[in-house]
């Protein structure tokens, strides 16, 4: 019987590790020493060096801060919204992410399919709505949803953190599903 061929990363050239500017290349080769394996968004922006900076500079200063907002908090805002989105690869590698972060194999895949049903705080659910009407319908957002996040504890520089990380999600995830960005392997199974 035949096996499936395995698909490219991306439909985008990938540059070889050694073409790769050294910032970068010592970015992913720190990244894979500490993973086992280099997560496929890596390789699919490092064929534009400058953005590949810039995105990633974006993404460590929402996500790797210290705030009112866990780690875990964030990956749930992130697999929420990349499920909107419909972005295979960041529902898989966040989701991955997710469980290692909050340290439960299954929720990721219960903020993925329906947050509403999920098993997490009524605090988490607020955030979570916020954050999908950023992604959605963000011209909606009004004194009102500022209102509900302020009576679950979340202060303005948290209200920013929701929408930016929503935000930027979905700007990763709308490249990530036109450059048909591949999830590693690897991601499946972290985490379980």
């Amino acid at each position: 019987m035949d096996q499936p061929t395995q698909p490219p990363v991306s439909r985008f050239p990938v540059p070889a590790l050694a073409d790769m500017p050294e910032d970068i290349r010592a970015r992913l080769l720190a990244v894979q020493e500490k993973a086992g394996f280099i997560p496929n968004v890596f390789l699919t922006l490092a064929h534009r060096p400058d953005e590949f900076r810039a995105f990633l500079a974006y993404h460590d200063a929402l996500m790797d801060k210290p705030g009112n907002l866990t780690k875990a908090e964030r990956e749930m805002i992130v697999v929420a919204t990349s499920n909107l989105n419909q972005c295979q690869y960041c529902v898989v590698a966040h989701g991955a992410i997710l469980r290692v972060r909050a340290k439960d194999p299954l929720i990721a895949d219960q903020v993925a399919v329906n947050y509403r049903k999920a098993d997490i705080t009524p605090r988490q659910k607020a955030m979570l709505d916020f954050a999908v009407k950023v992604s959605a319908a963000a011209w909606g957002v009004g004194e009102d949803d500022f209102a509900t996040l302020a009576g679950h504890g979340f202060d303005q520089d948290d209200i920013w953190d929701i929408a930016a990380i929503a935000s930027f999600f979905g700007m990763s995830n709308r490249l990530a599903n036109v450059t048909n960005m591949r999830p590693n392997a690897e991601f499946y199974t972290m985490g379980r």
